[in-house]
């Protein structure tokens, strides 16, 4: 039977900033500024003198990552010349030159996979878009998957999801610009030699081989921090408010830990703090303050908000979120620091992902039903940085992966 995956391009363009740990607290205010609540009955705002519309200020897409390697950022273009531009300026000038602010401007689309599997989704999203030669950061969330891209690489990106069975269809209900719809049965002819990119690999275990040697010659090693352990949730909703907003009826898919909720709001309906519990709120601006070890927190216009966080940041929290919070289920990232690699190297995460999927599903544990079962992952692309996020049971064995690939001899 085929999995359908449903892609939809996102309205905006959006720019990646990377924060040194060093200057967190330097960027602490303009963090919590972009995370000010965007009111839906405000059409638009008036910003350091740079006018808003309703859709930019609402925040079609933002990412804060707080990791142990770095504080990164995806936001709207206008935030970071409005918010963050003027504080850098204000830096000394060593200070500044450690923050950067990609020179592209990114395009994000949606992924809403039903029922396809955790552990390959990551590779099959990710593989035709590398094998094109297209540079991509992908950030897994509680409810969708999440994918940028160069904006001016948009056509190549459609024309390669085209070639590999997506099917063009149009939403009059939707505020957004394209839909696909995506079958696994892939098509006989891939139409990437009608792409304009440089060479690209001939197939994925190619794909595989360059990419690792790439990051062998740059030294990039995996690792695991010390005892830190992560849970994907989401931020409560207030169903009484989600139910005066909105009528649409509501959304399941699978992904993930299981079978997640989502209310799809309508395009021009409330933000996420119009609808979210009031502690999650007070609870989020309560651990970016603290400089968490690992949060991570996606707000995207039609979701509740989505983190990715540090375990033990739950007690900050208390009954603001939904998720596997109470279960003995965690998550290790595997860190992989790309500091030393260009913004647009390709294939880093179609080709850890895909190595992984290979080497960890036969081995993956049966469970108590006699079956094998679903391999959890999932990545988080940073500013700098990668992490591919597995359960706790498997980190291990994928730790040894990849060093086999990554880790020249005698080191």
């Amino acid at each position: 039977m085929a999995l359908a995956a449903q892609i939809t391009f996102l309205d905006g363009t959006l720019s990646l900033i990377h924060i040194p740990l060093s200057l967190y607290s330097t960027f602490l205010q303009p963090i919590l500024r972009v995370l000010l609540p965007q009111s839906s009955g405000r059409p638009n705002w008036n910003i350091d003198g740079l006018t808003l519309d309703g859709n930019n200020s609402r925040h079609g897409f933002l990412n804060i990552s707080v990791t142990p390697l770095e504080c990164s950022i995806v936001c709207h273009t206008s935030w970071v010349k409005t918010v963050f531009e003027p504080v850098i300026r204000q830096l000394p000038r060593d200070a500044a030159k450690a923050v950067s602010i990609s020179k592209d401007d990114y395009i994000v689309f949606s992924v809403t996979s039903a029922g396809m599997d955790a552990g390959s989704r990551v590779a099959d999203l990710t593989s035709p878009l590398a094998l094109a030669n297209i540079p991509i950061f992908f950030i897994t969330t509680y409810y969708t998957d999440f994918i940028l891209v160069p904006a001016k690489d948009r056509q190549t990106v459609e024309k390669t999801l085209l070639s590999q069975g997506f099917v063009f269809s149009d939403d009059d209900d939707s505020s957004f610009t394209n839909h696909y719809t995506h079958s696994r049965r892939r098509s006989q002819s891939s139409g990437l030699n009608e792409l304009p990119t440089t060479p690209p690999p001939s197939s994925i275990p190619e794909l595989q081989e360059r990419t690792f040697e790439n990051l062998k010659k740059r030294n990039v090693v995996p690792y695991i921090e010390p005892e830190l352990r992560l849970i994907h949730c989401s931020g409560k909703e207030d169903q009484n408010m989600i139910g005066g907003y909105s009528e649409r009826p509501a959304v399941f898919y699978q992904h993930g830990h299981g079978s997640h909720h989502r209310n799809r709001h309508a395009s021009h309906g409330p933000c996420w703090a119009d609808t979210v519990d009031t502690k999650f709120y007070t609870a989020l601006v309560s651990a970016l303050v603290s400089q968490p070890r690992f949060l991570s927190i996606t707000l995207a216009h039609e979701d509740p908000p989505s983190l990715l966080l540090d375990r033990t940041l739950l007690v900050i929290f208390g009954d603001s979120l939904v998720g596997p919070t109470t279960e003995g289920f965690s998550l290790v990232p595997i860190f992989l620091d790309l500091s030393s690699l260009p913004i647009e190297a390709t294939g880093i995460v179609s080709g850890v992902a895909g190595t992984l999927v290979k080497e960890l599903n036969p081995d993956y544990p049966l469970g108590n039903g006699g079956q094998q079962e679903e391999l959890e992952l999932s990545f988080l692309s940073t500013a700098r940085a990668g992490a591919v996020i597995l359960g706790e049971a498997v980190s291990a064995r994928a730790m040894g992966v990849l060093r086999a690939v990554l880790v020249r001899e005698g080191k």
